[in-house]
């Protein structure tokens, strides 16, 4: 099912497949795009499952739009348009991997940081060059980033404009695995089956708790644990761990 011609959907029993598709504009983001992730992003609320995005054509998404980008005021950037798009990717119950390929720069990184899981391909291109059209990285990158890779590096980034290739990427930990686009998204598939075998339960307390600011750790967890703890999810699978292991005696 289609959300809109720039956002494929494919449906699985276990996650859903999202495919950033304007291949002619590089996978830029635009309102249109926005709005289809908001759309996709209320589905998974309401049923979660694991999200893989994805770029067509060899781009996972070479930025924002820059005509539309142009076009905004003040009160535009006030209004954090894909801020709030991205903060509620990041939100979304169930995780999100997205595998990287080419160019991912921009908004199009930023989108990418808001993931929970960063896969690239050999031909990844991924960084901030904002600065060099005026405007900040505004969209999660001047946290995000540097929770993900450490300040000095962020701070090169963002303030540089340095693009990172797949194997300094990796080197710094803003992707995790590197592998050519179909094993990339063969294992993003495989990693949303092993999270469906796991309890969705404590796959989202577990989410909530990464999310958390650091003020709230560690009473968080405990609360978190507290109400897994009761949970008959909890019992039926300790009990069939141990069954199988006095199985083995």
């Amino acid at each position: 099912m289609n959300v809109t011609e720039s956002l494929r959907i494919a449906e699985h029993d276990t996650h859903i497949v999202a495919t950033l598709d304007r291949p002619e504009k590089r996978n830029a983001i635009d309102q249109e795009l926005i709005d289809s992730l908001h759309t996709l992003c209320s589905r998974l609320e309401q049923d979660p499952r694991t999200l893989i995005l994805l770029g067509a054509g060899g781009t996972f998404a070479a930025g924002a739009d820059i005509a539309q980008l142009r076009a905004r005021r003040a009160e535009d950037a006030r209004a954090g348009i894909n801020t709030h798009c991205f903060a509620r990717i990041r939100r979304l119950p169930m995780p999100v991997i997205a595998v990287l390929d080419g160019y991912a720069l921009g908004g199009g990184a930023e989108l990418a940081y808001a993931a929970d899981i960063r896969i690239g391909t050999p031909t990844l291109k991924i960084g901030n060059p904002e600065t060099g059209l005026g405007i900040i990285a505004a969209a999660g990158a001047t946290w995000r980033l540097r929770d993900i890779v450490g300040e000095p590096l962020a701070a090169e980034i963002l303030l540089t404009g340095r693009v990172l290739n797949a194997d300094e990427a990796l080197a710094a930990g803003l992707i995790t695995h590197l592998h050519e686009p179909d094993e990339a998204r063969a294992l993003a598939e495989r990693m949303a089956a092993s999270v469906a075998r796991l309890d969705p339960a404590a796959t989202r307390a577990t989410k909530r708790a990464l999310n958390a600011p650091a003020g709230a750790h560690p009473a968080i967890e405990l609360a978190e644990q507290a109400a897994l703890f009761e949970s008959p999810e909890k019992m039926r699978r300790m009990t069939e761990f141990l069954e199988r292991k006095q199985a083995k005696k």
